[in-house]
Parts: C-alpha cells; sequence; structure tokens
C-alpha cells in the first residue's frame, strides 16, 4: 500500500488555447488527466530548479578558494576532523 500525501486541489484558468494544448499534451503522453499532466510539469520544474541550485553551488565552490590535492592522507585528516566535531556535537546534544 503507498502512502500517498493527501490532495489539495487548485484550480486554474487557462485561456482556450492552453486548455486545448494540455488537453492534446495528456491525450498523446498517455496521462490520465490533466492533474497528472501538471504535476509532472512541477516536478519537472522543481528537478530544474534544483539542479540550478547545485550548479550555482558547484561554481560558487570552484570559485572560493586555491584548490586542494585531494590525497588518501587529505582524506585521513578530514576523517578525523569530522570525527572529534560529531564527538563534540554528541557531547552538547
Amino acid at each position: 500500500m503507498s502512502s500517498m500525501p493527501p490532495m489539495n486541489s487548485m484550480n486554474i484558468s487557462l485561456p482556450d488555447p492552453l486548455k486545448e494544448f494540455v488537453e492534446a499534451q495528456v491525450h498523446a503522453g498517455g496521462y490520465s488527466s490533466a492533474s497528472e499532466y501538471i504535476r509532472e510539469l512541477i516536478r519537472r520544474a522543481q528537478k530544474e530548479q534544483a539542479e540550478a541550485e547545485l550548479e550555482r553551488l558547484l561554481l560558487e565552490g570552484l570559485k572560493s578558494g586555491e584548490p586542494v590535492t585531494v590525497t588518501p592522507e587529505y582524506w585521513k585528516k578530514k576523517r578525523a576532523k569530522l570525527a572529534t566535531r560529531a564527538k563534540a556535537q554528541k557531547r552538547k546534544g
């Protein structure tokens, strides 16, 4: 049994040409309803927005300073720092 979140309704108004386009996409794309088609469009927009944010963050990281050579020793030190930080957090909380 899948646990889908509860659905809420949102009414939108579309001029006839857009309504006809949506109906054609529903038919051509194998969607069961206009709602399913619109949900798919929203999911795609969310994914594109998340990808754009990731790209922005990656570029910000690339511009943030001098590059670091990543070696096994680098990861060993990084893990040790993170372990120390985690222990300190445990003691606080």
